[in-house]
Order: C-alpha cells, then structure tokens, then sequence
C-alpha cells in the first residue's frame, strides 16, 4: 500500500520548488488542501490580498487537476480540518512549508505536538526563503539588525537548488472526500471593487514564471538605474507572486547568479551592478523575515523604544484624504490613487507616501500599514511592517527621522516629465511640467488655461511643507527629551 501524505498549502502557491509537495509526492499519493483560517493570522487579510488568493487558488486547482489531483478547499481552524481530513483520507502524515509570522509560528508549534502524539509523521520544510532566520549571524552568533552586514554575510552562504516537478504525481484523494468550493471561502466582497484588479494582474505560478523570464531578459539589464523612476518600466512586477508563493526565491537566486557569473566572466561590471542590486532585493526580503522572527514585537511596537513616546496625532479626515489621494500634493496623490486603482504602488512613490504619513500628517506608522494590508496584492507581513518602521525610524535599521521627504522635490527629481503624475492625477494633465509638483505655485492665468481650480477640481494641499517638517522635527526632539 502506498503512503499518503497530506500537504497543507499555504503562503506557497506554487508546484516547482514547493520542498514540501515534491517531498510528499516522492514518498507517495499526495491528498493537497489548503485551509483559510483567516481568525489564525496575526494581521486580518486585506482585501486585496484576498482578491489575489481567491485567483491564485484558482490557477493552483486547474494546475494540480492537470496532473489528476484535486486541490482540497477548507474553511475553519487548521487543527480540526487536518484532524478530520487524516481520518477521511487514511493519510498518515502532514506536511508543510514553514510560515515565519509570530502567531502563525505559535500555531504551528503546537500543532506539530498534537500531529506527533497522534503518531502522524510532520514534516516541515523551508520554501518561502533563501535562508532560515537564525542561520545567517554575526561572530558572536547574534542576529544582524542592520542589512549592509547581513548582504555580505548572505552572499557567501550556499542556497540549496531549486526542485522540479517529480515527472508522476500521484492522487491520494479518496472518491468520497468533498473536494470544496472556491466561493465558499468568501474570498471576494460583496462590493466590486476589486473587479478593476483583473485589468492589471494574473496570479497564478505560470504567470508568475512568465513573468520572471522576461524580466530576465530585459529588465533586469538596467534595473539599478531605472528602478526609482515610476513612469518607466524598471522594476519586475513579481512581489505578489513572491508574497504568495507562485515562485521560489531559491530559483530566482540561481537564475540571478548564472547572470552574475556570465558578467563576471565577460567583464560586463555595468550590467553586473544592475543584476546584483535585485538580488539584494531578493536578500532584503529574508532579512525582514530574520528581523519578524528575532523580534516579533515589530508587528505592533516600534523596536526603538524611545518611539513609544511619540506624540501622533488622530486626525480621520486628514488620514482619509492621505488614502484617497486628495493630499494637494501630487505625487503623493498619484500614488495613492494607484495603489487604489491596481492594488500596487511603485516602491519610491511607497517611500514618499509613507514619510508624507508620517512626517508631514503625524499620524501614527501603524494606520498606514493597516491600509498598505488592506489595499496591496503584495502585502507581505514582515515586509511591510520593516517598510514603515524604516520609514518612521523607529526600525533598527531605519531612515533617520528628522530625513523628511519634500514631496515636491521628490516629484521633481524622480518624475522630471510628469509622466506618472498626469496618468494618476488627470486633472493635473495639462499644467505645464514646471508647476505639475506644486500647482499652488502656478499663475492663476496657468491654472484657469489648464482647467484647474484648486480647491474644486484639485484640493489645496493640505499642509504646508516647511510648516510639516518643522513640526514633525519638533515632535521629534520631545520625544528624544523624555526619559
């Protein structure tokens, strides 16, 4: 009799490279399900990321159906929908890909005992990272809180090579055991917002793969110079498929390094510093994890605990202006407007709304990650947390607080001709480049020609930088004067 091995999918939405699936495939018939236990998670799941899911799920089954598996849909607690599925199906044995979110850590943990004293055989494989968090120290074996150090470190360390596909896959799914619909995880809302995410992504591994190809091929060649101009076409696209699974950071490691040592070989220094900036990346991604792992605090608390007595301000209407993108200042309202419309934001423009947030409106790091979560197809727990504490400079390794963004500078420096701007900001289209960042500046002969009024058909901005950056600053060193 062959063995059955249950594997539970999760953040890991893929076949290739999936250690734990291919494990279970090598050893016998295989019995897939994937649970959403969204009362599990340490975070709710956004609503974008459920849009994602939902399609991601989709491609998954189609891709297993191929190979004659049906792909298991569950709705509930993890502990019973394995408790029942191992009676239903006969299987003895559970695997998985580790999931490195504190509660999500704890429920593993516990689970694993209760799977063993049941003399279920769990095993747990890493496929989510290059590197499992605590491998990679300094010489006294404690964890990097700065990245420079752990990069170098990372460069140095074997990375395991991506597994194919076992060439026969075998069902281990008994005729009677119900499959599951995808409707009935509730994925989607009841409201059609997320309709207009179709025009913009595909989820699923084959795309995700699709995707990674060309990007090899082009972007990559000139990522380091274009990647902070969000008009152009700079960067890959791949941070969903990442967040979810659909592709292996492993294979993306060799991919990248086969690259590097052609360039190397050929002495192409220029094109290896814009192949290696992704990689590093690809490495930022495992040092948040490493970072979540040491110090699971970060979801929540600022890691630098002097920032427990900064003074943030409640202020609804100004947070709701910041997340409809009606700032009066465009670049942040470009951006804004984007992630509203295709649930991805473009990471410089990330940066500027971030720190505008923060440091201009004073409102408190952890409402715009609530709405990062909630909005993003990429939203990825340890690298967005990383990214807004970085932001406000209460992360070890962060951006100083008193460095504020001049969202108008910003637009100038990294948007010269107004292209991003006036594709997210039309009613802005026809003021001339020169006025586009700081339309308040624009002759009132300008305005009327372009069609604008400000306060009517654009807001008037809703701070005055120097003001902002003053009073942040002051905020700022009250702060640091508490004991």
């Amino acid at each position: 009799m062959k063995q059955r091995t249950i594997v539970w999918f999760r953040k890991d939405l893929r076949l290739h490279d999936n250690r734990a699936f291919i494990a279970a495939a090598r050893r016998g018939e295989v019995v897939p399900v994937f649970i959403f236990a969204p009362e599990e998670e340490d975070v709710p799941v956004g609503a974008a990321s459920k849009w994602w899911l939902h399609h991601s799920l989709q491609a998954l089954s189609e891709q297993l159906a191929s190979h004659g598996i049906p792909l298991l849909l569950r709705k509930g607690t993890s502990k019973e929908i394995l408790t029942d599925l191992l009676a239903e199906t006969n299987a003895d044995a559970v695997y998985f890909n580790t999931r490195y979110e504190p509660a999500i850590r704890r429920r593993d943990s516990n689970l694993i005992d209760y799977l063993k004293a049941k003399e279920i055989d769990v095993q747990t494989y890493t496929s989510e990272l290059l590197f499992e968090p605590g491998s990679i120290t300094n010489k006294q074996g404690e964890i990097y809180k700065i990245f420079t150090p752990f990069w170098k470190q990372a460069r140095t360390q074997y990375v395991a090579a991506s597994q194919a596909i076992p060439p026969t896959l075998t069902s281990g799914v008994p005729d009677q055991v119900s499959v599951g619909k995808l409707q009935d995880l509730t994925l989607l809302p009841n409201y059609l917002w997320y309709k207009k995410l179709n025009a913009y992504w595909r989820p699923g591994e084959q795309h995700a793969l699709e995707k990674w190809q060309d990007f090899l091929n082009t972007t990559i060649m000139y990522y380091d110079d274009e990647r902070d101009y969000p008009a152009k076409d700079g960067v890959s696209g791949l941070s969903p498929y990442l967040a979810w699974g659909e592709i292996s950071p492993r294979m993306m490691w060799h991919d990248i390094s086969e690259l590097l040592a052609y360039q190397d070989i050929n002495q192409e220094q220029e094109a290896y510093g814009q192949v290696e900036a992704f990689l590093r990346q690809i490495v930022w991604r495992d040092f948040a994890y490493h970072q979540l792992v040491s110090f699971p605090q970060v979801i929540n608390q600022p890691l630098k605990p002097e920032f427990k007595a900064f003074q943030w301000l409640e202020d609804e209407q100004a947070l709701t202006r910041w997340q409809k993108g009606l700032t009066g200042y465009p670049v942040v309202d470009a951006g804004m407007r984007e992630l509203w419309e295709t649930g991805w934001m473009h990471n410089r423009i990330r940066m500027v709304t971030a720190s505008f947030l923060i440091k201009h409106l004073l409102i408190h790091w952890k409402e715009g990650a609530a709405w990062f979560r909630d909005t993003l197809v990429d939203h990825d727990v340890a690298n967005n947390i990383m990214g807004w504490q970085w932001v406000a400079g209460s992360g070890y390794d962060a951006s100083p607080f008193f460095r504020i963004f001049n969202p108008v500078t910003q637009g100038d420096k990294f948007d010269a001709a107004g292209d991003y701007v006036r594709k997210w900001v039309p009613e802005l289209a026809s003021l001339p480049t020169k006025y586009l960042f700081a339309p308040w500046t624009a002759p009132k002969e300008v305005l009327a020609e372009a069609g604008i009024v400000l306060g009517e058909t654009y807001p008037n901005k809703i701070v005055d930088h120097k003001a902002a950056r003053e009073r942040a600053l002051a905020t700022y060193h009250e702060m640091k004067e508490v004991k």
